[in-house]
């Protein structure tokens, strides 16, 4: 098992570096073994698909590509970008908190 990462799937994060520098989108799944996040409608890529029995024809198709989650940044309730720290319970159940805001990431 891997560490926890400041990010998960469904978050609205934003990216802080790269092409896609500004922009802001939903986690869709990761890749863990090359820490990447796949983010809704952001770094777009052509992959070529053979033809299937589903997909007849073939073609380029243009899907998310990933992004090193270095550059993404999760974007608190407010709007606001923000680094997260984690907080524990008595429980021992930890919940995420955006640093700026005091906010928590839900």
């Amino acid at each position: 098992m891997g560490n926890k990462l400041h990010i998960k799937t469904g978050d609205n994060v934003m990216v802080v570096a790269g092409n896609e520098k500004g922009n802001s989108g939903k986690v869709l799944g990761f890749n863990t073994k090359r820490d990447r996040a796949t983010v809704e409608g952001l770094n777009m890529i052509k992959k070529h698909v053979k033809p299937s029995a589903t997909n007849a024809q073939g073609g380029i198709e243009e899907v998310e590509g990933g992004i090193h989650i270095s550059n993404l940044m999760v974007v608190d309730s407010k709007g606001v970008p923000s680094r997260t720290t984690r907080k524990s319970d008595s429980d021992g159940k930890s919940t995420r908190f955006s640093v700026k805001s005091n906010i928590e990431v839900k």
